[in-house]
């Protein structure tokens, strides 16, 4: 190599990307403002991801190029940051971008102060755009560098401000009146017709819509219900579904869903198995299961490290450029399907919506109704099924995606659950089995003593996790627990969540958690809003919920409803952003039930119980005598029954899950 920087010593696939530009880049470390305040530099803080495709257009039009290089170097102290290894830096610069610009995204692109405080934010640029920027702020910095400093202040504080929340004194009592209130208002963004939020582009947004089924259904309001279903439907009829292969890609280009970004993301993946599993037990529509075993298929075979755990990411790009993997030229398809061909174009839409600009096409039904008929017909799901064989093993011989091979605790925390969710849906214990394989390997090498790692690969640096982490993994083993009755489950759960509470607790007047543990950046993060992840805050709150029915703890309990009370106002104003504190509060608008099983049968009747929608119920099982709040002096040898319980208070025993189903209508 011509050029080798810094970052050649790194083991995230993104920052050895930029191991042999021009650029002398250095990844994220205290040096860096030492150097800077010493050297009187500003700092490039240039923040992405490995499958990200603009970042790596810039990275080829602007920082492997010699002249822009020079610049840099000679001006600046240049940093890379892999926004998946450190999304507290990501976090907080983004949170400056967006006060900047009012929009973010990747490749985001910082200059900062010695001190970290951030001068100008932007995303993507061209060679020109970057060496006019770079020439005027080190200009700026040299001329009038109060100005300068005054300047950065004032971002860095407005950065803080975006990260503070007032308690809310007034104590809230939860009604579906006022919630109600709140959804209506939020009916307006939404696109009824083809699903999402309406914008020139879509994300599948999980909690956000988990909220709605959850809230259709009790209210109950069959508009919520009637969009939320046009939306799954739309994502996974439309470009934005892997139909060879399986998977949903990042997000959709149009408002249509008909051209994705080609990025497929872990926590996408798994959040889809959440999501899928659940509309499957509220619809019982039958291509929910295809999708949730197409989805496992994809991961099994494309992110899977043979170890239990999964890799994070498959690029965008390869050979041939962004999504050339996964798309097919009308002449290729007639050479693999042959005589087939007019009967594959009258079920795959092959015209100018699916088209890009290289007149290759994104494959996807030409309607979802049509597909919803044709779902009904075995020998027609049998041809479609059989082109897709032979598109996926005609694929497979075409140059892969880089793969980004850091094993991510929280993404794979997410997939616990996904996969706990999808045996919940279908009653397959493989599903168990899989998130199983996956705890496993976090216990083992995610855990340094009692403190989490947010990534793992061999050899890399130990970077401790974040809320996320803790938050997203003990959520999982409380599942785990409810699902498998295996105590160890429960037992990890209670120690990342008293683990966290000492970790990210900002003082003892703050109710809610910070984001990470240091506080060494400008702004200390407290991430309440949902985004692509779910509000590691809400998950915390949801934790103590949980924590509290098992164990009886009243303290958890009022420490869920402190939480739920200090967000409550911006849910009220804003429900798409606090879809998941939504689906808590919830719970404390209408009844929530405990339901332990106890005898010889429990697994199987809590199998049963489970395989039920009832979002408002916590099920637990035990096919031995237990001295657990749930389970005490419950056992009866010989029998198994279950108990219908709310607020400490329960029902006669009943031995069938339907008598159960009914004490909880009839409460």
């Amino acid at each position: 190599h011509k050029n080798t920087n810094a970052l050649a010593g790194e083991t995230s696939p993104y920052l050895l990307q930029h191991a042999h530009n021009p650029v002398n880049w250095r990844p994220w470390g205290d040096d860096i403002w030492e150097d800077a305040e010493k050297e009187d530099k500003l700092v490039v803080i240039s923040i992405g991801y490995s499958s990200c495709h603009w970042c790596h257009v810039m990275e080829e039009e602007t920082f492997e190029d010699e002249e822009v290089a020079k610049l840099m170097n000679e001006k600046y102290i240049s940093v890379k940051v892999d926004r998946e290894e450190r999304p507290d830096v990501d976090q907080v610069y983004m949170t400056a971008l967006r006060l900047l610009t009012g929009s973010g995204g990747w490749p985001l692109n910082i200059i900062a102060t010695p001190q970290g405080k951030p001068l100008y934010g932007g995303t993507y640029h061209t060679k020109n755009e970057w060496m006019k920027v770079l020439a005027e702020l080190d200009s700026l910095y040299k001329d009038d560098p109060q100005r300068a400093a005054i300047y950065a202040d004032r971002v860095a504080k407005g950065v803080q401000a975006v990260n503070t929340l007032e308690d809310n004194p007034e104590i809230e009592n939860f009604n579906l009146d006022e919630i109600n209130l709140s959804v209506t208002s939020w009916k307006a963004l939404w696109d009824t017709e083809h699903g999402g939020v309406n914008g020139e582009q879509k994300f599948m947004l999980a909690e956000n819509l988990l909220f709605l089924m959850h809230y259709g259904n009790k209210k109950p309001d069959g508009e919520a219900l009637d969009y939320v279903k046009t939306t799954l439907d739309k994502m996974m009829y439309g470009g934005l579904y892997d139909h060879v292969g399986g998977g949903f890609f990042r997000y959709s280009t149009d408002p249509y869903w008909n051209i994705p970004h080609f990025e497929k993301m872990l926590y996408d993946n798994a959040q889809a198995l959440s999501l899928y599993s659940t509309a499957y037990r509220v619809y019982k529509d039958e291509s929910y299961l295809a999708v949730i075993e197409e989805i496992t298929s994809f991961l099994e075979r494309e992110l899977n490290n043979g170890e239990g755990a999964y890799y994070a990411a498959l690029d965008a790009d390869s050979e041939g450029g962004e999504g050339a993997y996964y798309v097919w030229g009308e002449d290729e398809l007639k050479g693999i399907l042959a005589q087939d061909f007019p009967d594959f174009t009258s079920f795959y839409e092959l015209s100018d919506q699916t088209m890009l600009e290289d007149n290759d096409y994104v494959l996807q039904p030409f309607s979802t109704s049509e597909v919803l008929s044709e779902n009904k017909d075995p020998d027609r799901i049998a041809r479609i099924d059989g082109w897709n064989d032979r598109l996926l093993a005609s694929r497979n011989n075409r140059p892969k995606p880089g793969i980004d091979d850091k094993i991510i605790t929280s993404w794979n925390a997410l997939l616990i659950k996904g996969f706990v969710d999808a045996y919940k849906a279908t009653g397959n214990k493989d599903y168990l089995s899989k998130a199983g394989s996956v705890f496993e390997f976090l216990k083992k090498h995610a855990f340094e003593g009692n403190t989490l790692r947010h990534t793992y690969k061999p050899n890399s640096k130990f970077i401790p996790g974040f809320l996320e982490d803790y938050s997203y993994l003990s959520n999982a083993a409380l599942h785990m627990y409810s699902t498998t009755g295996n105590h160890i489950y429960l037992d990890t759960a209670k120690e990342l969540h008293e683990t966290a509470i000492e970790k990210f607790t900002i003082s003892e007047d703050d109710i809610l958690f910070k984001y990470k543990e240091e506080d060494d950046l400008i702004a200390t993060i407290v991430k309440t809003d949902d985004a692509v992840l779910p509000s590691p805050n809400a998950v915390m709150a949801d934790n103590y919920f949980l924590l509290g029915h098992i164990a009886y703890s009243r303290d958890y309990l009022d420490r869920a409803k402190t939480m739920l009370n200090t967000i409550y106002p911006r849910f009220k104003e804003t429900p798409g952003n606090y879809a998941r504190w939504g689906q808590l509060i919830l719970k404390h608008s209408v009844p929530f039930f405990e339901i332990a099983v106890v005898g010889e049968t429990a697994a199987g009747l809590s199998g049963e119980l489970h395989r039920q929608y009832l979002p408002d119920a916590l099920v637990v099982f035990s096919e031995e005598a237990s001295e657990a709040p749930l389970f005490k002096n419950r056992m009866v040898s010989g029998q198994t029954f279950i108990y219908v319980c709310r607020e400490h208070t329960c029902k006669l025993p009943v031995e069938t899950t339907e008598e159960a189903l009914q004490q909880m209508r009839s409460w």
